[in-house]
C-alpha cells in the first residue's frame, strides 16, 4: 500500500485528491495547521480514513515531525495562502506560506530521505497566477512568468525551488501549472463560487444581487476533481517534470454569468449584478488561457467535464445546500 502526505488537505484540491487516492488504496496522510482548524471537521467527516498530523509550513519541524511519522511514498505541496486578493493586504504572510512554505518543505524532504533523494516524489502546486502580464498566448511551460499579485510572485519561488531541488538533489520534485480550476468545494470568497451561491439564493428569493469586480477578466476554467488525477499521474512518471493542466478554454466573468444565471432561467442578470472598484485588482491579469499539450501527450491526461457542466454543477451544489440549510 503506498504512501501519501498532503498538504493543505482541507481545502477543495486537497479533498478531491484524497478522495483519488484511497479510492487507488493509498494510506493517506493530511497536514493540518493548528489542532483547531476551522476546516479540520471536512477531512473528520467525509475521509475518515486519513490520518491527520499537525504542522506548519512556515514550521519546518513540525514537517519533519510528519514526515516521519507518515513515511510517505508521495508528497503533494498544496498547501498555500491561496486567495488572490488577499495577498495584497497581508504580501508578508503570503510569502512566509506560499514562497518559503515550499523551501520548508523541500528541505525537510531532504532531510529525511538523506542519501536517497529520489525515495520519496514530491509534487508543488504551482498556478497560471505565475504567468500574470501574459507574453504569449496560450502558455506553456516554457512562457515567461510575469507575476502580478504577491501570490503570483511566492508561486514563481515555490516553482523555481522546486526545480532547483530537482536538478541539485536529484529528488523526484514535478510543478503543475494548474490553471484555474473550481467546483463545489471553492472556497465562497473565490469569485466562481461567490456568484454560483449568489444565483442559487437570488432564485429562492433570498437575496437581490451581486457585487463583483472586473466582468471582462478571462479564465481558463476546469473542474478540481479532473486536476487532482494529473497531479497524480506526474508522480507516476519515471522523470520529474513541470506540466501545464488546463482545458485551452478561456471564458470570461460575463460568460461564468451567463451559465449560472441561465441554469435557473434568468436569461438578463444585469438587474442583479452590480461592480465595486474595491474588487478590483491593483494589476490584473486579463487573460489566462493554457496549453496542456504536454500533459496529454505524456501523462495521458485531458478534462473530463465541460465549463457549462462545471457551472451547473456549483450552482445545482448551492441550490442543494440551501434548501437543507447548509
Amino acid at each position: 500500500m503506498p504512501t501519501a502526505l498532503i498538504t493543505g488537505i482541507t481545502g477543495q484540491d486537497g479533498l478531491y485528491l484524497a478522495e483519488l487516492l484511497l479510492s487507488k488504496g493509498y494510506d493517506v496522510h493530511g497536514l493540518v495547521r493548528g489542532q483547531n482548524n476551522p476546516k479540520g471537521w471536512l477531512v473528520e467527516k467525509h475521509l475518515p480514513d486519513v490520518r491527520l498530523h499537525h504542522g506548519d509550513l512556515t514550521d519546518m519541524s513540525s514537517l519533519l515531525r510528519a514526515l516521519r511519522d507518515s513515511d510517505p511514498d508521495e508528497v503533494y505541496n498544496l498547501g498555500a495562502v491561496s486567495f488572490v486578493a488577499y495577498s495584497w493586504e497581508n504580501a508578508h504572510l503570503t510569502t512566509d506560506v506560499t514562497a518559503k512554505g515550499v523551501l520548508n518543505l523541500l528541505e525537510a524532504l531532504r532531510l529525511h530521505t538523506g542519501d536517497r533523494p529520489e525515495h520519496v516524489r514530491f509534487y508543488q502546486a504551482s498556478s497560471s497566477e505565475m504567468f500574470g502580464k501574459v507574453q504569449e498566448t496560450p502558455q506553456h511551460e516554457r512562457t515567461l512568468l510575469w507575476p502580478r499579485s504577491p501570490y503570483g510572485v511566492s508561486k514563481v519561488f515555490g516553482h523555481h525551488m522546486t526545480i532547483n531541488y530537482r536538478e541539485s538533489y536529484g529528488m523526484h520534485a514535478s510543478s503543475g501549472i494548474l490553471f484555474n480550476h473550481e467546483s463545489p468545494r471553492r472556497g465562497p470568497e473565490f469569485v466562481t463560487r461567490k456568484i454560483s451561491q449568489a444565483v442559487a439564493r437570488i432564485h429562492l428569493g433570498l437575496q437581490e444581487d451581486v457585487v463583483l469586480g472586473n466582468l471582462d477578466a478571462e479564465r481558463d476554467w476546469g473542474f478540481a476533481g479532473d486536476y487532482v488525477e494529473a497531479m497524480w499521474l506526474m508522480l507516476q512518471q519515471p522523470t520529474a517534470d513541470d506540466y501545464v493542466v488546463a482545458t485551452g478554454e478561456t471564458h470570461s466573468i460575463r460568460d461564468f454569468l451567463d451559465v449560472a444565471f441561465g441554469h435557473v432561467g434568468i436569461e438578463d442578470w444585469t438587474p442583479h449584478v452590480r461592480q465595486d472598484p474595491r474588487f478590483m485588482r491593483p494589476a490584473e491579469v486579463d487573460m489566462l488561457i493554457g496549453d496542456a499539450s504536454k500533459a496529454r501527450d505524456v501523462l495521458g491526461w485531458k478534462p473530463k467535464v465541460s465549463f457549462a457542466e462545471l457551472v451547473t454543477m456549483m450552482v445545482e451544489a448551492d441550490l442543494d445546500a440551501i434548501r437543507q440549510g447548509w
